[in-house]
C-alpha cells in the first residue's frame, strides 16, 4: 500500500499575491482554485490540478497562521517563525488592512459594535463583497478603534506606530474611526452621492482644526472628540444673522465685492441672507449631539441644494465662500472672528468638497 504526501520545505516563506488577494476577499479553496484555473494558470505553468490545488491549499494554511500576526503587525516584524522579507511584510499588512469604498460607505458613521456587524449579511448581498471578507473589514475597523481611543497624541501617528500602515491608508482609518466616535450620519438618500474619499476629506479638516487636539496637543484622545468649547462657542456666531445690521451690512461686503465676477450674482443676491441663515444656524445647532450627527445632512440641505437649483458652478460657490468668510472682518459690530475664522475654514473646505456641481 503506498501513500502520496504532499511536502514543502523551505526557509523564505513564499507569498503569491494572487492568491493572497483571493484569500482577503473570503473565497474558499475550492473557489479559488476554479477562479486560478480560469486564469489560464495551468497553461502558463504546465502544473496539474492537483498542484494547483495542493498549492492553494498550503498558501491559505500560511494565510490562517499568519492572521493572529496580522492583528497586530509589529508582532509580524518580531517573530522569527516565517521568514518573509521586509518589503512582503509590508504588502501584507497593507493588504489586509486594505478596505472596498462600497463597503467602508455601508458602515461609515455607525457604531463599530455587535449590532452592526449583524448587518453584515444585508451589506454582503447589496455589495456583491462575500460575508467573509466584510467581517475582515469590520473586525479591523473595530481593532483599530479600540487600539487607539484612548490614546493620548496625533490619531494618523497613533494608527501608524500600532499598525504599520502606510500614511494614505492610515489616513483613511482615521477618518473612519472619527466618524464611528462621532457617529456622524452619512447614510441617508441625499449624502449617497459623496464618495467615502469625500467624507474623508472633511475628517482630516475636522480634525486639524474641530478638535481637542487641534488646541492642544497633550489632550487626551485629542483627534477623536469634538472640542466642546468650540462647539459652545460657536452660539455667539448667532449674531451674525439675528442682527439685522450686520446681516445687511455683510451682504452689502459682499455683493459690492462679487459685483460682476458671479455668473449668478443675481441669484446669489436675491439669496445671500437664506444661505447666510443655513451657514450660522448649523455652527449654533452644533452643541447638540444629534445636531453634530446630522452635520452633513444640514449642510447638504440647507447649502449644497439651494445652489445646485439655482445653478451654481463651482468656481462661483469658490468665490461666494472665500468672500462670505472674509467679508466678516470688516464688519465693526462684531466681536469672534477668531471663532469664525476656526469655523469657516473648515465649513468652507468641507462644502467645495461636498458640492459636486
Amino acid at each position: 500500500m503506498t501513500s502520496e504526501l504532499d511536502i514543502f520545505v523551505g526557509n523564505t516563506t513564499l507569498i503569491d499575491e494572487d492568491v493572497y488577494r483571493l484569500w482577503l476577499d473570503g473565497y474558499s479553496v475550492t473557489d479559488a482554485v476554479a477562479l486560478r484555473v480560469r486564469s489560464g494558470i495551468l497553461e502558463q505553468t504546465g502544473a496539474t490540478a492537483a498542484v494547483l490545488q495542493s498549492d492553494t491549499m498550503d498558501h491559505y494554511r500560511t494565510f490562517h497562521m499568519l492572521e493572529r500576526l496580522l492583528h497586530a503587525p509589529p508582532k509580524l516584524l518580531h517573530q522569527l517563525i516565517f521568514q518573509i522579507p521586509p518589503s512582503r511584510q509590508a504588502l501584507l499588512i497593507e493588504r489586509y488592512y486594505a478596505f472596498d469604498e462600497a463597503f467602508v460607505r455601508e458602515v461609515l458613521g455607525k457604531k463599530l459594535s455587535k449590532g452592526t456587524k449583524k448587518d453584515l449579511d444585508d451589506i454582503s448581498t447589496k455589495t456583491g463583497i462575500t460575508l467573509k471578507s466584510c467581517r475582515r473589514q469590520f473586525d479591523n475597523f473595530k481593532r483599530v478603534f479600540k487600539v487607539v481611543e484612548e490614546m493620548r497624541g496625533s490619531l494618523v501617528d497613533n494608527i501608524q506606530q500600532h499598525f504599520l500602515l502606510s500614511d494614505r491608508l492610515a489616513r483613511d482609518y482615521a477618518a473612519i474611526v472619527f466618524f464611528a466616535n462621532n457617529r456622524f450620519e452619512t447614510g441617508k438618500k441625499k449624502l449617497q452621492y459623496l464618495s467615502f474619499g469625500d467624507f474623508a476629506f472633511c475628517a482630516e479638516l475636522m480634525i486639524q482644526n474641530w478638535t481637542l487636539g487641534a488646541v492642544d496637543s497633550q489632550m487626551d484622545d485629542m483627534d477623536m472628540d469634538l472640542d466642546k468649547e468650540f462647539l459652545q462657542d460657536l452660539k455667539e456666531l448667532k449674531v451674525l444673522v439675528a442682527d439685522k445690521d450686520l446681516l445687511d451690512l455683510h451682504k452689502s461686503l459682499v455683493c459690492t465685492a462679487l459685483r460682476g465676477k458671479l455668473g449668478v450674482f443675481s441669484e446669489m443676491e436675491a439669496n445671500f441672507k437664506n444661505l447666510s441663515r443655513g451657514l450660522v444656524n448649523v455652527a449654533a445647532k452644533l452643541t447638540h449631539n444629534k445636531d453634530v450627527r446630522d452635520l452633513f445632512v444640514d449642510l447638504v440641505e440647507k447649502f449644497v441644494e439651494p445652489c445646485r437649483s439655482d445653478h451654481w458652478p463651482l468656481s462661483d460657490v469658490r468665490f461666494f465662500l472665500s468672500q462670505y468668510a472674509a467679508s466678516v472682518h470688516s464688519l465693526d459690530g462684531f466681536r469672534h472672528q477668531t471663532l469664525w475664522d476656526r469655523y469657516m475654514g473648515t465649513l468652507r473646505g468641507c462644502l467645495l468638497r461636498l458640492y459636486h456641481d
